[in-house]
């Protein structure tokens, strides 16, 4: 049953929601968003406004489906990083053949890891980038230096041009997994929010399959890894054609004082009903001041420091894990079991789809904390049957065994839990006025890490052993567990405006 927004409303409620909106059409922006967000705020106490936001409760929860093709739009992006991630493991070996650094270790790792950099950079910028021109033109800054990156290495005729399209394609995937996760964020109705974030999990799963199973063919095919690169170019330009008719976040344009185009961006994503009920928990929580620039030393030292360590600190866990150490080492492992590399790739790949997939079913049945918990706890008994297969006291025969199964175990807890869930929670955890920003923060800590971990991962192997080196994995994985029990916060179901108010309460 359908309720009339006249029945749903007082009087003196529509009266001044009305005129909030009317300054949103006619008057100067900034203006607006400082006055009538006073004005509202000053003139309800808090049972009015809760009163008010619960319109869209009383009406149900609006369609999944009005939102769900921009969240495939976003997700995009995340398979974008996940085919980059990959589309090097097959076909490095014919890059070094045809650009003629073939036995060059130095090179070959500066192919492989010089995207590092490139996402360093791209998430480092990426909160200012989205705060000074939005999540649609974001998208597609994100689209391009992939787009120029991908033809340079498709088209490089010596190891500069590869390394230097690399670099570019990197800046890409550092922008990529931030904008997809703080997008799906903001766009989503809270009670799929969950799911919409597991999204940007399975699309990443399935660019590295398809990057591996394009590529191959790279190795008995002359110049088949050139084709590789000029595939990913391909979802690039749809990211940024789509991107243009895609609605843009309406809490960034709220944040910005456009609160008329945030009215008819809900309208978007929600349908006419829901509109009045999501301003409402805008006006509750976006408080003047919101258009300010946030500087780094309130991220940092400031009343939202401990939010950011822990966003930080959950990023840097993820990556201690050694998950991709793992990746890396995967082939070895198998190898040693008689086991193909391609078949190799395959079963990792399969084994993190079946774990992202099974995120999207329990994310917001179980909740994001509980995942978290069980994924890194998985990941502990996993990385243990590693570390035994390393130690004296198992046979050879059965090495193998518990070699490949705590593999293939790890990487089934990472996708559950420690791969979707740190993005889709701390986009949720902070709060608008520094959501961009933070997360950018958070993710040059995982950039950095993920750089120390692969620089050093094949120096460790070697000095102190796989037994010593699991083990060291499996005590981070351990902390992983303390940590969330201790410091996250449970997000599941809740509006971003409830979150925000549960963490940050007004001084």
């Amino acid at each position: 049953m359908l309720i009339s927004e006249s029945s749903v409303f007082s009087p003196r409620e529509e009266g001044v929601y009305s005129n909030v909106a009317m300054r949103g059409r006619h008057a100067d922006a900034y203006s607006m968003y400082k006055r009538g967000t006073r004005d509202y705020i000053n003139a309800y106490d808090k049972e009015q406004v809760r009163s008010l936001n619960g319109v869209s409760k009383e009406i149900g929860n609006p369609s999944w489906k009005r939102s769900f093709l921009y969240i495939l739009v976003a997700s995009l992006a995340s398979l974008l990083y996940g085919y980059h991630l990959g589309v090097i493991n097959e076909t490095l070996q014919s890059i070094s053949n045809d650009l003629h650094f073939n036995g060059n270790t130095m090179a070959e790792g500066l192919v492989v890891s010089i995207c590092l950099g490139g996402g360093f950079l791209g998430s480092t910028f990426s909160g200012l980038i989205v705060d000074r021109v939005g999540f649609r033109r974001a998208f597609q800054l994100c689209a391009l230096p992939m787009i120029i990156g991908s033809s340079m290495s498709a088209t490089a005729k010596n190891l500069w041009g590869m390394l230097l399209g690399r670099l570019f394609v990197g800046t890409g995937m550092g922008l990529g997994p931030t904008l997809a996760a703080l997008y799906v964020t903001e766009v989503s109705p809270a009670y799929v929010r969950g799911t919409y974030g597991s999204f940007t999990q399975i699309a990443t799963s399935l660019g590295l399959m398809s990057s591996l199973l394009i590529g191959f063919p790279a190795k008995e095919t002359e110049g088949w890894w050139r084709i590789c690169f000029w595939v990913s170019a391909v979802p690039a330009a749809l990211l940024a054609l789509f991107m243009q008719f895609s609605p843009e976040s309406p809490h960034w344009l709220f944040k910005k004082g456009r609160a008329a185009d945030a009215e008819a961006a809900f309208e978007k994503l929600l349908g006419g009903p829901y509109v009045k009920g999501a301003m409402a928990e805008l006006l509750k929580s976006e408080r003047g001041g919101e258009a300010e620039t946030v500087k780094l030393s309130e991220l940092l030292f400031g009343h939202h420091r401990k939010v950011v360590f822990i966003g930080s600190t959950l990023f840097a866990l993820q990556q201690l894990s050694g998950i991709n150490a793992v990746f890396f080492f995967s082939s070895t492992v198998f190898k040693s079991a008689g086991v193909s590399s391609q078949s190799a790739n395959i079963c990792v790949g399969i084994a993190n789809f079946l774990g992202s997939f099974a995120a999207l079913l329990l994310m917001d049945k179980l909740g994001r904390k509980v995942l978290l918990i069980g994924s890194f706890s998985g990941m502990v008994v996993a990385m243990g049957l590693q570390a035994a297969s390393a130690s004296s006291l198992v046979s050879s025969s059965n090495e193998v065994y518990l070699s490949v199964g705590g593999m293939l175990l790890f990487v089934l807890a990472f996708s559950v839990g420690a791969g979707p869930v740190p993005s889709l929670l701390l986009s949720e955890m902070f709060p608008g006025r520094i959501r961009a920003k933070a997360m950018s923060v958070c993710l040059a800590s995982h950039w950095v890490v993920n750089f120390f971990v692969g620089l050093l991962f094949l120096r460790l192997l070697e000095q102190i052993g796989p037994l010593v080196l699991n083990a060291i994995f499996a005590t981070f994985c351990l902390l992983a567990v303390i940590f969330v029990k201790r410091n996250v916060l449970e997000t599941k179901g809740k509006s971003l405006q409830e979150i925000e108010m549960t963490l940050l309460p007004p001084e």
